[in-house]
């Protein structure tokens, strides 16, 4: 099945949602897998030393946390039927 796009990034496929939202695992590693980067993104902590020297890193915990909630919230969706 080929991807859609939408402001250039690719899509997931409608029946890769549904097997997600079943618990299918493969599913469910490809839609975080989809998310990374933004989850990744979101991980990020910058913390400044007292020189104000900056460093940042990416929160392993906090990184989890949101792919936790992510598989939870996908998990427990409901797709409403078409009117």
């Amino acid at each position: 099945m080929h991807s859609k796009e939408r402001h250039g990034k690719k899509l997931l496929p409608l029946s890769t949602i549904e097997a997600a939202t079943c618990g299918d695992a493969d599913a469910l590693r490809d839609v975080v897998r989809h998310y990374e980067g933004y989850i990744l993104a979101l991980s990020v902590v910058h913390l400044y030393a007292e020189d104000g020297t900056a460093f940042a890193f990416v929160d392993e915990t906090l990184r989890r946390e949101l792919e936790l909630r992510l598989i939870t919230k996908v998990v427990g969706f409901r797709f409403k039927p078409a009117a």
